[in-house]
């Protein structure tokens, strides 16, 4: 890849991480939020499923704006709004405003979720759009190997309202990187057919496709599995099994590098055996191990390192289905790319967000009902991609000469 695309592929990638960053950084913190705030567990999980579940719908409004007016102008609204609100989940004296604000925060880190895709779009298509994704995932991936354990530093030395603090600062450079690193990939005459009255239309089109529904639906309950992951797994390895704070974001990363590590083969990969093969064989691979896990732990073996084998290698192939699937998704949507991003985007968050949720009804504080959700999502993954993907035939499933 040349500089300059390396270049895009960094800014893209830290304006996509600024959101997750908010997540990733506070999830050692939701024990010690609910002790602060008098709150119950359900409560405090409120505060993560309503920041998903604003990043989700509010892509709806954000993809056709970005399709309107071009990439830039909802990355500095969606920013300013993400300020907005990380300032006040740092003051919030209740967890109900805690949850007010983290919806503001939300809205406003859909822009940084929905555009990049469009852009990568813009750019390229098939083997090289599977190559800046990829890249831009190396760089996203900051996120959730780093933030859990700066997360962890900063709460010891200032609590949990400096994690909030923190994600400001990172709100602020993306703002910067913005201004100054990021030309704007949508072109005047380019938008000049773009309306909400399009962007609706464009939206019917989608929901008529089944290549791109399908696509979409392998990739978010793949990454559904790892959003039933990041809403239990603190209780999980802190409180049940005993670890520290900064025990668990060390192991919460090794899990986001097997994810990330992986995803950088998808370029060498897709070029040598197609971008559908590489779904194909990837989702299966999940799906054994993720039903294996929850195999070997119904059985009654509750063993922390046991359950770390199985998530490093299950996630591992995680990261070669999302570059690949959302690559494929939107190859032929180049004339709306912000408004297919953004349904994409809804569509997996709110898939996530119910699964979340649905998780959190039958967690009782053991591993058993994470791995169970973890191992559902697999399967429901598994089975749509094997009775989607021979409808899908695309160019880039041809491996490059």
């Amino acid at each position: 890849m040349n500089t300059k695309l390396f270049r895009i592929a960094v800014v893209l990638g830290l304006l996509s991480a600024v959101g997750p960053f908010a997540i990733d950084m506070y999830l050692p913190a939701l024990p010690s939020i609910g002790g602060d705030l008098a709150a119950s567990p359900g409560a405090v999980q409120m505060t993560l499923l309503i920041f998903f579940l604003t990043i989700g719908f509010g892509q709806l409004l954000v993809g056709p704006l970005a399709d309107m007016f071009g990439r830039k102008p909802p990355l500095y609204v969606g920013l300013a709004m993400f300020l907005a609100g990380s300032v006040g989940a740092a003051l919030s004296p209740t967890v109900e405003w805690l949850i007010l604000f983290r919806f503001i925060q939300g809205l406003g880190a859909c822009a940084g979720m929905t555009v990049p895709r469009a852009i990568v779009r813009d750019l390229h298509t098939g083997t090289e759009a599977a190559r800046l994704m990829s890249m831009l995932m190396l760089v996203f991936s900051i996120s959730p190997i780093l933030a859990p354990l700066t997360g962890s530093l900063i709460i010891d030395a200032f609590g949990w309202r400096g994690v909030f603090w923190a994600v400001t600062i990172a709100g602020v450079i993306g703002m910067v990187l913005l201004a100054t690193s990021l030309k704007e990939t949508r072109p005047a005459e380019a938008r000049a057919g773009s309306t909400l009255g399009g962007a609706l239309r464009g939206y019917w089109t989608l929901m008529g496709d089944r290549s791109f529904l399908g696509l979409t639906a392998i990739s978010s309950f793949a990454i559904s599995s790892f959003f039933v992951y990041l809403s239990n797994s603190s209780f999980v390895i802190i409180d049940h099994y005993g670890m520290s704070s900064r025990a668990y974001s060390l192991f919460f990363s090794v899990n986001a590098v097997s994810f990330f590590a992986m995803s950088q083969l998808t370029g060498f990969l897709s070029e040598r055996f197609g971008l559908m093969r590489v779904v194909r064989v990837a989702v299966t691979g999940y799906a054994t191990v993720m039903v294996a896990l929850f195999a070997v732990m119904a059985s009654g073996v509750d063993s922390l390192p046991v359950m770390a084998a199985f998530l490093f290698v299950g996630y591992g192939f995680v990261g070669l289905v999302i570059p690949s699937t959302s690559v494929l998704a939107m190859e032929e949507q180049g004339e709306i790319a912000g408004t297919a991003s953004a349904l994409m985007g809804t569509l997996q968050l709110a898939i996530g967000a119910l699964a979340m949720g649905v998780a959190g009804i039958f967690f009782d504080g053991t591993p058993l009902p994470m791995v169970a959700g973890i191992a559902i999502c697999a399967v429901i993954s598994f089975t749509i991609a094997h009775l989607s993907l021979g409808r899908v035939r695309r160019v880039a499933d041809v491996p490059a000469e």
